[in-house]
């Protein structure tokens, strides 16, 4: 038996806020007090490190499960099945549905189930829940839903990735230009005709690393204590990440025993395009080899980093020719791979 992909899609929200309209926020330390540098510098250096120079945000009427149900809708059409035959939605995100201006995350019920209620499925034995595993949930929500189908208790699995980032930040902290909004949804069936998940990886390191990302209040002493927000150490990622997902990656494609030069596209998780381009350097390093021109195709300069949302909706760009010099041919091997909250690591080889 063969697991694959059959469908994909996403959603990518219309609104986009460029860099420039950073130039009149507040940046403080965390301390509270003022940069010495002007908004002007700290953006253009941002730009060098990141590569972004935009990203969207949801409209005001839309919550993360409402941009992960749109992006359902396509996939499952995408796959054309018939929704009802769904054995498992899995929805993977971080903070819930933060509506537009409010402060608190919502996961009652499950994001899983309020797409299911806007699918208007009807099958109970469809199960839906949800997946906290930060930005590499979706990835790891592709892997069990390989399990759910090997182990003979499923045959078709939705797995989604979304997140409402842009409604977690906090505006004082240069960070917040960093994070983004989106969806993307993918079916996951048995013996699909053509594609085929060959082997992963995953991992969790939770000592020091556990609080690298986490939930903190703002710079401004002056606002509410009680209201939190995403917060990173950021250094401390760049070098858990380049130091353990080439690792990660590399063992993916050995224990399934594919070939580095086999590989065609690395769809990475888009975080940081300096820290993107390292990772994946420094795996084609493992094998004493330069990195190839062309593996890496990115979206992050224009979309930003939406946590779990970003390798769906990569994926789903390439798919669909949306990405210029990026094309899949049947046969290429990919791998998935992602590194985020937790901290968490994971790896799909996968045959399209």
């Amino acid at each position: 038996m063969t697991i694959g992909i059959t469908g994909t899609g996403s959603y990518i929200p219309k609104n986009a806020t460029k860099n420039e309209d950073f130039l009149e926020h507040h940046f403080l330390n965390e301390d509270g007090s003022p940069f010495k540098n002007s908004n002007d510098v700290i953006i253009k250096k941002f730009k060098v490190i990141t590569g972004i120079s935009e990203r969207r945000y949801a409209s005001d009427n839309l919550d993360t499960s409402d941009l992960g149900f749109l992006a359902s809708e396509k996939a499952i059409a995408a796959a054309n099945i018939d929704k009802e035959e769904l054995d498992y939605i899995i929805f993977a995100h971080n903070f819930g549905d933060v509506s537009h201006n409010k402060t608190q995350g919502d996961t009652l019920p499950s994001l899983a189930t309020r797409v299911k209620h806007l699918l208007q499925i009807k099958n109970p034995k469809c199960v839906a829940y949800d997946l906290l595993f930060g930005c590499p949930g979706w990835v790891e929500g592709i892997i069990q839903a390989n399990a759910f189908i090997k182990s003979g208790i499923a045959k078709k699995c939705l797995v989604i990735g979304a997140e409402t980032l842009s409604r977690v930040v906090d505006k004082n902290d240069r960070d917040s230009m960093i994070f983004s909004d989106g969806a993307g949804a993918v079916i996951v069936e048995a013996n699909p005709g053509s594609g085929e998940i060959l082997g992963h990886n995953s991992a969790t390191y939770a000592n020091e690393e556990a609080n690298y990302l986490f939930f903190g209040e703002g710079y401004n002493t002056n606002n509410k204590k009680d209201t939190r927000y995403i917060k990173m150490l950021g250094r401390k990622i760049y070098e858990f990440a380049i130091t353990h997902v080439p690792k990660a990656m590399a063992d993916c494609i050995d224990n399934c025993n594919v070939a580095i030069s086999d590989v065609k596209k690395i769809f990475i998780h888009q975080a940081n395009e300096k820290m993107d381009q390292a990772i994946v350097a420094r795996f084609y390093k493992l094998y004493n080899l330069e990195m190839p021109e062309n593996i890496m195709p990115m979206n992050i300069n224009k979309l930003g980093n939406s946590s779990v949302a970003t390798v769906p909706t990569l994926f789903d760009m390439v798919k669909r020719g949306e990405i210029e010099n990026h094309h899949l041919n049947k046969g290429d091997i990919v791998i998935f791979a992602s590194v985020g909250a937790g901290m968490n690591i994971n790896a799909i080889a996968y045959k399209y």
